[in-house]
């Protein structure tokens, strides 16, 4: 009795039912076994330790034992551990219990932030963790978003077409998430391999095999991937059009060029060699726009061998996680009575499933293997196939060559020129008997071949066999299981006795349990008999089907044998008979030859006689052309030198006329200087056009001569009318302009030297430019400007001036007239005839002059119409301002003229004024006129029917001009003779007085003569001061010549016009004659007149 109650509470306090047990052990071994895969050594991930955690997957159904135990792994702080880690999760994901998958997708954010940590590592296994964790996050969403899609990626054709549908849509996109899955393997494996050197046995090292084991895993997955990308895009492009899926095809030819690549570098390591078989992708991607390309595809198989079954988990590990507690029961209980023995029976089960799992797999593998070997023995029949058809091919061609052979020969034995025949038949021959050879070589490799899959057969057959002796062991095994449940039944039975004799309600409770379980383990080994018979029977059918190919492929093979044996024989009776024939005619050929022979001899010494003449000519030629070159290169070189010493005389003797005393009176205007320099500019520029194309084409001389001597002109013509008008110019700037005269002719002296030395003349022809842009410079300030008149109202001004020029005119001339007619009428004798003299000739010389603005008027509308192209007249004067400001000044010095001679002329008839008054003003109409003309001339062209019109003009007017001065002079001496004193009246004393008076006249008229000179150079000053500050146009000096005497004014007023009309280099009036008579009978004030300085 004591004994019953003390066994409940034995019992109570154990407190541990054999489930929570199995579950104590089951997480025991899990621990060991993922602490031992996941370790800091830098190996390769043990086998058998990742095979227990992935039984365990199946055991727990899902992932949520090893993620439990793995968030405990130091992930975090060791790289080597997290990158077994994702090797193990990979490994899980891809074989372990469905629900891994679904149990792992929680954990992406984990993954996520696994990457970005080790992601800044930049070197060992940073950028690897980073890539394998993206990799990871990848195939958990593909698989989320695709649940039908196994975690190994291996389905049936049927089951693909099932999850996609009808819908194209769904193979778009499946097409695409498998292509982002195929990049992300591609990114892992290739910084897997950037970060190895491959120039040493890496994959031989334990480190190298730490980073290159998970490719295995990644050649398995993209095996499948590739696969179902292919046949998805062909059902794609049967469907959809080429350009829609333009970025597919783009996107799988990249993968697949790095596929291949990848492929290759796997199968060239040593560590990959029993590990796994890596395939081969074909040698050009599919065509998917040619749907008959998919029946060339062949999916890629990445087969992992089987390891060994290891033994039981390590004792001495799992020893260390084991309850060592004190058994109460058993101390209860005695040795000779015990529990139920829980651990034995839960080793035995898990052993059973585990032996059931490996069969399955064992099964598989096997169906895999023997489905490869099928479709490899398809493709060795198809390429016999092929041979054979090429085989035929080419005998049927060698019997046609053999026929046409035969025929040539029979050609040529009735032809006797037969010769070259002949060799072309021992071609064919030749060509025949090199088919025949590898023809049997194709059949020397075909007999290897056969032999290769014979063995390749029985080495298939063999394993059957060890799979066969696999399956009785298992099936041994079963019956060993069964005998140790029988045991264990036996066992139950006698505890049960005991129980019922010693044992509480508790026992009871645990014997229904032990039957619970047995009835379950009866149920589970009752299924795996069904299993294993009906995988037995798939085995018997995969055999037979094995046989039935064996014996089909060894038909076509013996077909094949049959036909390479007639084949042989039908070319080794063509070659007989070939041969026969080919003898017959070597004996024709040698007599052909001989005579060949012979013929060659002679012909050969008539070519050696010809080429010997032809080589002489040859060199005669080149000797000739070369003389004619040398001697063409000598005259142009002479030539040129002659043309450069002729430019080089004209610049000098320009030079020289610096220094000629006889060149000094010789003035020139500074427009006209920048008339002429502005073509040495483009001169220079044509010559080094010029010379550069003679550089490179040395025909084209004639074009380098006459921009030589044009040049030489234009810079000689610039020098010695620069050097004119220093002459013309104040003394510093007349100094600097002969300075650069000196310069630029210097630099054109330079410019002709490179020139006949043959070099570049680019740098000295911009020197020389350069220099003559200095000297446009300076004579651009020699040039007075017009400060009050702008240059777009330049063109107004010169229409206007010349309308009242010739309104100035036309009023003169009445006025002349009206003074003629009233002449006449108040006055009679000699005084009406010296007025009637002089206003005839100042009309006649108002009519000219008349004329002359009509024909110049004329002229300057033609200029104007040949000149401005498509700009308007306004325009055309505005950018030819210069010329437009000489024709303006020209104008204002005409109708100032005009008006003057009619003042002279009133003056004179009035008896007022005096004849000079009136000779002057006549030579400065001659002088303005005679301005208006060579400002015409300067734009006009030289052939113009009106230039010849206005010089005539002008010559009207120079000789009307003589005549008023002839009138004016004549009249004066007719004057002069009626006031000429009578002095033969006078006394001596009379005499003396007279000439006292006369001397005293003459000295007062001396002084003032002296003050008025002294005056004049004071005028003169203060008109240069004026003139280089505003130019003088129209400047108001009414308040400098107000205190002026009419003398003093008339004094001024002829110096200038004496001036003007001495020298014809002027450039313009510009001047105006105003009368006040309240004031002064004539006050004459003058505005600037441009002129140069002697």
């Amino acid at each position: 009795m004591s004994t019953k109650h003390h066994i409940p509470r034995v019992i109570g306090s154990r407190g541990k039912s054999s489930t929570d047990i199995e579950r104590e052990n089951f997480e025991k071994n899990q621990t060991v076994a993922i602490n031992k895969a996941i370790n800091n050594q830098e190996t390769p991930v043990k086998e058998k330790h990742v095979r227990i955690t992935i039984l365990g997957t199946f055991t727990d159904n899902g992932a949520g034992m090893f993620w439990h135990i793995a968030n405990r792994l130091p992930v975090q702080g060791n790289p080597i551990v997290c990158w077994k880690f994702c090797h193990v999760l990979h490994k899980i994901l891809q074989e372990g219990h469905p629900h891994s998958i679904v149990d792992s997708y929680k954990y992406c954010s984990h993954l996520n932030d696994l990457g970005k940590l080790w992601g800044h590592l930049k070197e060992g296994y940073g950028k690897l963790i980073e890539n394998y964790c993206r990799l990871l996050i990848q195939k958990l969403r593909f698989h989320k978003k695709n649940m039908e899609i196994p975690g190994n990626l291996k389905m049936s054709d049927d089951q693909f077409a099932k999850i996609c549908g009808s819908d194209v849509n769904n193979y778009f996109e499946i097409a695409v998430d498998m292509l982002d899955y195929m990049d992300e393997i591609l990114t892992l494996q290739q910084s897997v391999f950037s970060s190895l050197d491959m120039s040493r046995s890496n994959s031989m090292t334990s480190s190298g095999q730490c980073r290159l084991a998970p490719l295995i895993l990644c050649i398995q997955d993209s095996c499948q991937l590739y696969d179902y990308i292919v046949k998805s895009l062909f059902r794609l492009h049967s469907s959809l059009p080429p350009d829609t899926l333009s970025g597919h095809r783009d996107r799988f030819v990249a993968a697949y060029k790095k596929l291949k690549q990848f492929y290759l570098s796997s199968s060239n390591l040593q560590y990959f060699k029993h590990l796994v078989q890596v395939p081969y992708l074909p040698d050009e991607p599919p065509n998917f726009l040619i749907a008959s390309d998919f029946s060339k595809h062949v999916k890629p198989e990445a087969v992992v061998p089987e390891p060994e079954p290891e033994n039981e988990p390590d004792t001495d590990s799992v020893a260390d996680l084991i309850d060592t507690s004190e058994d109460k029961f058993d101390a209860a209980f005695g040795n000779g009575f015990g529990p139920p023995e829980p651990d034995e029976r839960d080793m035995l089960i898990e052993r059973l499933q585990r032996e059931i799992q490996f069969l399955k797999s064992e099964i598989e593998r096997i169906k895999f293997e023997d489905q490869r070997i099928i479709s490899a023995q398809r493709e060795e029949i198809a390429k016999l196939e092929k041979i054979l058809s090429e085989l035929r091919l080419s005998a049927d061609k060698a019997l046609k060559e053999n026929e046409s052979t035969k025929k040539r020969l029979e050609e040529a034995t009735a032809n006797a020129g037969a010769v070259a025949k002949l060799a072309e038949a021992e071609k064919h021959a030749k060509a025949n008997e090199e088919k025949f050879k590898k023809m049997k070589e194709i059949y020397n490799k075909l007999r290897e071949e056969h032999v290769a899959l014979i063995r390749k057969n029985a080495d298939t057959t063999k394993k059957l066999e060890a799979e066969k002796r696999l399956v009785q062991e298992r099936e041994q095994s079963i019956q060993e299981s069964k005998s140790q449940m029988e045991r264990l039944e036996n066992e139950r039975k006698v505890i049960q006795e005991s129980l019922q004799q010693s044992a509480d309600q508790h026992l009871e409770n645990q014997v229904k349990t032990l039957e619970e379980t047995k009835s379950s383990l009866m149920s589970q080994l009752q299924g795996s008999e069904e299993e294993c018979e009906s995988l037995q029977v798939r085995l018997e059918a995969l055999e037979q089907d094995k046989h039935q190919s064996e014996e089909s492929l060894q038909l076509q093979i013996k077909n094949a044998q049959d036909q390479l044996a007639s084949l042989k024989d039908e070319i080794t009776t063509t070659e007989m008979r070939r041969k026969n024939e080919i003898d017959s005619l070597k004996s024709q050929l040698e007599d052909a030859l001989s005579e060949k022979v012979a013929k060659d001899e002679q012909f050969k010494k008539e070519i050696e006689d010809l080429q010997s003449r032809l080589s002489q000519l040859d060199s005669d030629k080149e000797a000739s052309e070369k003389r004619q070159r040398e001697d063409l290169a000598q005259l142009h070189r002479d030539l040129i030198a002659s043309a450069v010493k002729e430019g080089r005389q004209f610049i000098n003797d320009a030079m020289l006329q610096v220094e000629n005393p006889t060149h000094i009176p010789v003035k020139c205007t500074a427009e006209f200087l920048l008339l002429r320099a502005e073509p040495v500019l483009s001169a220079l520029e044509n010559l080094n056009t010029s010379q550069t194309e003679y550089s490179q084409n040395q025909t084209d001389l004639e074009s380098l001569l006459k921009t030589i001597t044009s040049f030489s002109h234009h810079m000689g013509d610039c020098v010695i009318h620069g050097i004119a008008t220093s002459h013309s110019a104040q003394l510093e700037a007349a100094e600097e302009l002969a300075s650069a005269c000196q310069t630029a002719g210097e630099s054109g002296l330079e410019v002709l030297s490179s020139l006949e030395k043959g070099g570049s003349i680019k740098s000295e022809v911009e020197k020389s430019a350069e220099k003559i842009r200095q000297l446009i410079k300076l004579a651009e300030d020699l040039v007075p400007k017009m400060v009050d008149v702008k240059e777009k109202e330049i063109g107004d001004l010169l229409e206007n001036e010349m309308h009242s020029t010739s309104s100035a005119i036309e009023l003169a001339a009445k006025k002349i007239e009206e003074m003629l007619h009233q002449t006449r009428k108040d006055m009679s004798g000699v005084e009406l005839t010296v007025n009637e003299s002089i206003l005839d000739s100042c009309t006649g010389l108002m009519q000219a002059i008349k004329v002359l603005l009509v024909k110049s008027q004329d002229l300057q509308k033609e200029i104007v119409l040949q000149g401005r192209g498509t700009a308007s007249v306004k325009e055309f004067y505005k950018k030819n301002h210069r010329w437009t400001e000489g024709l303006l000044s020209a104008a204002k010095a005409v109708g100032m003229g005009a008006t003057s001679l009619l003042e002279a002329a009133d003056k004179v008839v009035k008896g007022e004024g005096k004849f000079e008054e009136l000779i002057v003003c006549s030579n400065e109409i001659a002088a303005s006129t005679a301005q208006l003309v060579v400002a015409s001339k300067v734009k006009a062209d030289r052939k113009s029917k009106k230039l010849s019109e206005l010089s005539e003009a002008s010559r009207g007017v120079t000789s009307c001009t003589g005549k008023v001065v002839g009138s004016a002079r004549e009249a004066s001496q007719i004057i002069e003779e009626q006031n000429l004193m009578d002095f033969t009246s006078l006394s001596l004393m009379q005499a003396k007085k007279e000439e006292m008076q006369s001397q005293v006249r003459v000295l007062e008229l001396e002084k003032e003569l002296e003050m008025e000179r002294y005056k004049l150079g004071q005028v003169r000053k203060r008109h240069y001061q004026l003139a280089g500050e505003n130019g003088g146009w129209e400047e108001n000096i009414e308040g400098n010549t107000e205190n002026l005497s009419p003398l003093d004014a008339v004094s001024v007023f002829l110096h200038y016009h004496c001036v003007i009309a001495n020298s014809f280099s002027c450039r313009g009036v510009n001047a105006f004659c105003t009368s006040d008579v309240s004031k002064r009978n004539k006050i004459l004030t003058c505005s600037r007149i441009s002129y140069q300085r002697t």
